[in-house]
């Protein structure tokens, strides 16, 4: 099937919620994917910082393969190899002691949700403004962008929003109902929105004194995109409970509650649950990816090549009044233009670039790990020509 072919039929058979770009991939292999008229394009979106490490990456294939010869799915009513061994892995990777296994970003951040309400008896959640958490009704009214909630009323009532950055506004909204306050190290969808040098340091002295917990949603920051494991390593604050999904299994879907001991246990048999959650495939994944980052350093490699893809799209804002700023940290950049940069989304994707606009007016670079510096000088050749003509 040609392009045209798979867009007619997506059009007349699949629900309408993606805006999708016109291309059809076909296959993947490190930073590169190709479309099915055999077009490549390298690509800095990386399913929306899920591929990590790399399209196609052998070994997670190879533990994919072998573990679906062996077993899939056997539900969480018995005990699982995969997944404590898993489990074990994270706890040594993270801040964090045990794990809750579920299938997505959106998952994960309900069930923190629900650890959060359980272990203090209270109901009240406090989020920020700007911020991501997923598509489920709560984690809609989680999010605090009135566009993800618009026409999905009644929302999920218990929570408050205050604006990102500001502890003072976190310290007046705290109440004696409040529970945790929830935030991204980074916010992702918000248009890579970095905290100031001591916000979230300050913000878990304050949770600290206010015996209110602190949840740290990382499902896209996580697994080596900022150039730690988690962004919590990145800026040196340990949260009670993280979230954790996108790129924890090389592309395979899975998501992850992390939290102390004392938080973590909590939850007893019944209070909470995932069919899929942590089956031996998903599992298999995981540990292949993350050994994948350890053993081939890409948590240096991200922070390095991040520094090299900064310093080079920082030559090009000092070239063009239209970009008004480029921040980030790892491998996770954005790049803020003057104008809405859906036009230039088009352009780079013409040009064998694959790249998303966040916010309406921000490039957002989320690349795999394993992106070589040769490769971000390519994409930089064309995005300089491309802002060239950009107004």
């Amino acid at each position: 099937m040609d392009t045209k072919e798979i867009m007619d039929m997506d059009k007349e058979y699949v629900m309408h919620t993606y805006g999708r770009q016109p291309i059809a991939l076909v296959k993947g292999e490190g930073s590169v994917v190709w479309d099915v008229e055999g077009k490549s394009y390298i690509d800095c979106v990386a399913g929306i910082a899920v591929n990590n490490v790399g399209h196609a990456n052998p070994k997670v294939a190879e533990a994919i393969s072998n573990q679906a010869k062996k077993l899939i799915h056997i539900s969480n009513l018995y005990y699982s190899e995969e997944q404590s061994t898993l489990a074990k892995l994270l706890s040594d990777v993270s801040p964090h002691e045990k794990s809750f296994f579920c299938n997505s970003g959106a998952e994960a951040n309900e069930g923190a949700i629900k650890l959060a309400r359980k272990h203090t008896g209270k109901g009240e959640i406090i989020a920020m403004n700007n911020s991501f958490h997923g598509r489920t009704i709560t984690t809609i009214t989680a999010t605090g962008q009135p566009k993800y909630q618009k026409g999905f009323g009644p929302l999920t009532p218990g929570f408050k929003h205050v604006d990102y950055n500001n502890v003072e506004a976190i310290e007046n909204a705290i109440s004696n109902k409040t529970a945790a306050v929830l935030v991204e190290p980074i916010q992702g969808e918000g248009g890579v929105i970095l905290p100031s040098k001591n916000y979230l340091k300050e913000l878990k002295e304050l949770c600290l004194d206010k015996e209110v917990l602190l949840v740290f949603d990382e499902v896209q920051t996580g697994f080596g995109r900022t150039g730690k494991m988690f962004a919590s390593q990145t800026f040196g604050v340990t949260p009670d409970i993280s979230t954790f999904a996108k790129a924890v299994a090389g592309g395979f879907p899975m998501g992850v509650v992390m939290a102390s001991n004392d938080v973590a246990d909590t939850f007893v048999p019944g209070d909470h649950a995932a069919t899929f959650g942590g089956s031996p495939l998903a599992c298999a994944a995981a540990k292949a990816s993350i050994n994948y980052i350890i053993d081939e350093n890409l948590l240096k490699k991200s922070k390095e090549n991040g520094t090299y893809f900064m310093k080079k799209l920082g030559i090009i804002k000092d070239n063009n009044e239209v970009v008004k700023e480029v921040r980030g940290k790892g491998l996770m950049i954005g790049m803020e233009m003057n104008n809405d940069c859906g036009n230039l989304v088009d352009e780079l994707r013409n040009k064998g670039i694959i790249i998303n606009c966040a916010a309406g007016n921000v490039l957002r670079f989320v690349p795999p790990l394993v992106i070589s510096q040769n490769q971000i000088d390519s994409v930089i050749t064309v995005l300089e020509d491309a802002i060239s003509n950009f107004s």
